[in-house]
């Protein structure tokens, strides 16, 4: 078996200075080459927390107090910035918010072309002509109009496809997707979700989907880990643990979950 793309082995982290309140306790999960790994939990469950000690983004308020993070094996905790920015050329970041991740006063083409010039040396027009083909693939219109565009100049669907463009530009072997869809209308995210996992599948690209959405978990993952309170409580393949939750948070879960082939819970 390959090695994951992702290994993460009882990570601790906690608020910098003495007695610090612990805000991950022991986590430890792996992404495995080309999977989809879905991390759930209530909001203040740790699940950002633990996507930013990946990308090495933790606020200086936090630190890592015990714990491994290996991508494609290299391990990231304990290297220092350069290093970790060296180390991270094999990762993508599809965040939130698309509106606040964009720079509002630079134009989508630079921003998306910056990805391949800095990790792949292209020159000016070979990065433009890879970033129209990107956003083709991302089901854009007209991508030569919307490479020229602001972010205030494009709708909310429109900002997020952007981004996922230029999460796959730098051909990652692992995208960290923070709730991309959240701020998104039903509509438009069942259409992101089906854009990503198409994307993930033609690209064989790991993900480590951070989401509070089991019905997006359902659609999208093929393991899941539930973390509570900063702590994992159970891991599992999907079907398992629709099927077969053992934990009484992960249930509590499902339970607190609206479903719609049963009466009243439409409303």
């Amino acid at each position: 078996m390959s090695a994951p793309a992702l290994a993460i082995s009882g990570l601790s982290a906690a608020l910098a200075g003495r007695g610090g309140t612990v805000l991950l306790h022991d986590v430890s999960l792996d992404v495995a080459p080309g999977e989809v790994h879905g991390l759930v939990g209530m909001s203040g469950a740790g699940k950002s927390m633990i996507g930013r000690a990946v990308l090495g983004i933790l606020p200086p308020s936090v630190r890592i107090t015990a714990g491994s993070i290996r991508l494609d094996g290299r391990e990231l905790v304990g290297l220092s910035e350069r290093a970790h920015r060296a180390a991270l050329r094999g990762l993508a970041l599809i965040p939130q918010d698309p509106l606040s991740a964009l720079n509002p006063s630079r134009r989508i083409g630079a921003q998306v072309t910056d990805v391949m010039r800095l990790r792949h040396g292209l020159s000016a027009a070979s990065a433009e002509a890879r970033a129209l083909a990107l956003l083709t693939d991302v089901h854009i219109r007209d991508p030569a109009r919307v490479l020229r565009c602001y972010p205030h100049e494009l709708s909310g669907g429109m900002r997020q496809r952007v981004l996922i463009a230029a999460a796959f530009a730098a051909e990652p072997r692992l995208i960290v997707a923070d709730e991309p869809t959240t701020a998104l209308d039903v509509t438009v995210q069942k259409q992101i979700l089906r854009l990503l996992r198409d994307l993930q599948r033609r690209h064989a690209t790991a993900i480590l989907f951070i989401t509070h959405d089991l019905g997006v978990v359902a659609k999208l993952c093929n393991r899941v880990t539930v973390l509570r309170a900063g702590r994992v409580v159970e891991q599992a393949p999907v079907a398992d643990i629709f099927a077969r939750p053992r934990d009484e948070y992960t249930r509590a879960l499902f339970a607190a979950t609206p479903r719609y082939d049963r009466p009243g819970d439409a409303a």
